[in-house]
């Protein structure tokens, strides 16, 4: 990994990772719920057919915070805010607790 990329890493991931406060459901119980899951281009994507209205809330709000983060992070470095969001795609997917879900190259939710 190139120093640029690892640059980027580790402020994203902390960043991503930081729950809201005021929030009644958090990312972390959505996630051990299997209600959401991480996606490969870095934002969150509901896992389940028919979400409570609260899910489709939190997962508007993670990824309204994520896509300003990246959109910094790639002015910051000159480079594409998707190229940002993959690698933060990536790094989440890889810290994601095995049981949980994640979507696969094929757009497929699967346990990890």
């Amino acid at each position: 990994m190139s120093s640029r990329r690892r640059l980027l890493a580790i402020p994203l991931v902390v960043a991503l990772s930081w729950p809201g406060a005021a929030q009644a459901l958090t990312l972390e119980a959505a996630k051990a719920e299997g209600l959401v899951g991480e996606r490969p281009d870095g934002y969150v994507g509901i896992v389940v057919a028919d979400p409570p209205s609260e899910v489709r809330e939190l997962v508007a709000q993670v990824n309204a915070r994520r896509r300003a983060a990246y959109e910094e992070i790639a002015k910051k470095n000159g480079v594409p805010v998707e190229a940002v969001a993959a690698l933060a795609g990536q790094r989440l997917i890889d810290r994601t607790p095995v049981g949980q879900y994640v979507m696969d190259a094929q757009g497929r939710w699967v346990q990890k």
